[in-house]
């Protein structure tokens, strides 16, 4: 190695901007720290005559992806380019020809991560990905160095900024879901097809790279159940700012030291839990470690010099790693099996809105079915509906089991007084006293 790393850059959109932008700015910083200069000796491009943010000189851009995987004097590959298959293809390639990598690929690192890390230590290469999930907060590095020693039992968050600005919009100001994401659209904040953030898969991805690094546990993309937020009423916002909640898409792994769950739900989140006051596009992740106790990583979740700076990071680590001789060690294949938590031993709150006939004995009858499987109520409210004779019905339960929730939901369907199941959500944190309130 002489005195200069040179960098391949797979990709040049915003991400890629970003990481020239913040390598050519820096370069007297990065030189003090790590005792050696920094350059993008090449950018692959799918136009070269596209119009962009950052110049570069002609010369450094290349649309054949050999100009910089063959290249024996880049030492490192950034990917920031996108896509499944073909990246994998060009990371594959760049570790066999001994490159190191640095992706900011969820999508990527979230379906293919344990094939490329192992691939990456045989290699003797390092590969890392900080900037996979949320963006400029170092959550992952926090995760496998900051809590090395610690036994992390629970890693929850708000890891979408799109859906967290929408939801922020529709609980602060009442607007509606299709309002809400218009707006995220037009402001640069949510995709023309936003399905991928809206419906949940963003974060479940995100949560499947978490849970793996955090509970050293081989948890996959298909492990995590996925909902989201497109079928979310105001209703249950109102009536949850009511009983003292305000509502999230909440990425939630929990790891018992034997089984793992992972999911990615809308939750109504207590008003005093740490993740309730996240607004907007801003990212967060509450993480519980025995010795430490509770903390939380918060910060921008995208952007192009948020995200640049988790990847010029693991540059940073890459090179100090080259300097002293260590690369490809970081890699530590997963120590527990894998072993999903089943639904009778998934135990919390629950939130459900029910339309039913207004009349006497009604109140009764609801109450038997949540008795017949040991849930009880915490709160209530109940409002009366103008059309007809019907009522609506809102209770949060106590802690109670998965599966006798959900014994209790198709039991419910099957009542002649209940007209509809209107909604029904997790609840995370104590809202306050018990209340039975009837409006």
């Amino acid at each position: 190695m002489g005195n200069t790393i040179s960098i391949g850059l797979l990709g040049f959109g915003v991400v890629g901007s970003g990481v020239i932008k913040m390598i050519e700015d820096h370069q007297t910083k990065l030189r003090h720290q790590l005792g050696c200069n920094v350059e993008v000796k090449s950018v692959l491009v799918r136009d070269l005559d596209k119009a962009r943010d950052v110049n570069k000189e002609r010369t450094l851009l290349t649309t054949n992806p050999d100009d910089i995987l063959n290249d024996p004097d880049i030492d490192i590959v950034v990917e920031v380019m996108g896509g499944i298959e073909q990246a994998r293809e060009y990371i594959l390639k760049a570790f066999a020809a001994k490159k190191h990598v640095v992706t900011a690929n969820k999508d990527l690192v979230a379906l293919h991560g344990l094939e490329l890390q192992e691939t990456a230590s045989e290699n003797k290469c390092d590969f890392f990905y900080e900037a996979s999930v949320a963006g400029g907060i170092p959550i992952l590095r926090g995760i496998v160095d900051g809590l090395a020693t610690d036994h992390i039992r629970k890693v929850m968050g708000i890891v979408n900024g799109t859906t967290n600005y929408i939801l922020t919009k529709m609980n602060n100001e009442g607007v509606s879901y299709e309002d809400a994401l218009k707006e995220a659209q037009d402001l640069g904040f949510a995709e023309a097809d936003p399905t991928a953030d809206v419906e949940g898969l963003d974060s479940a991805r995100k949560m499947a790279i978490l849970a793996r690094l955090a509970f050293s546990n081989p948890v996959e993309l298909d492990d995590v159940e996925v909902e989201g937020i497109s079928g979310i009423a105001l209703e249950d916002l109102k009536h949850g700012d009511e009983l003292g909640y305000t509502m999230k898409l909440i990425g939630y792994a929990d790891f018992n030291g034997d089984e793992v769950e992972v999911n990615v739900q809308p939750t109504l989140l207590s008003k005093e839990h740490p993740l309730a006051d996240v607004k907007n596009e801003f990212n967060a992740v509450y993480v519980y470690g025995d010795a430490v106790g509770e903390t939380m990583f918060y910060g921008p979740g995208a952007g192009s010099l948020p995200t640049a700076t988790a990847v010029t990071s693991d540059i940073a680590a890459i090179i100090r790693n080259i300097r002293l001789g260590v690369t490809g060690n970081d890699y530590v294949a997963p120590h527990h099996k894998k072993k999903l938590k089943q639904p009778a031993d998934r135990h919390g709150q629950y939130y459900i809105r029910m339309q039913v006939k207004d009349e006497a004995g009604v109140f009764n009858e609801l109450s038997s079915v949540f008795n017949e499987y040991n849930i009880s109520f915490q709160r209530i409210l109940q409002n009366p509906v103008k059309k007809g004779n019907t009522a609506e019905v809102t209770v949060i339960t106590h802690d109670t089991s998965l599966e006798n929730f959900k014994n209790v939901l198709e039991k419910l369907n099957g009542l002649d007084i209940l007209s509809e199941v209107s909604s029904h959500y997790k609840v995370e944190g104590d809202a306050g006293n018990e209340v039975e309130r009837t409006n």
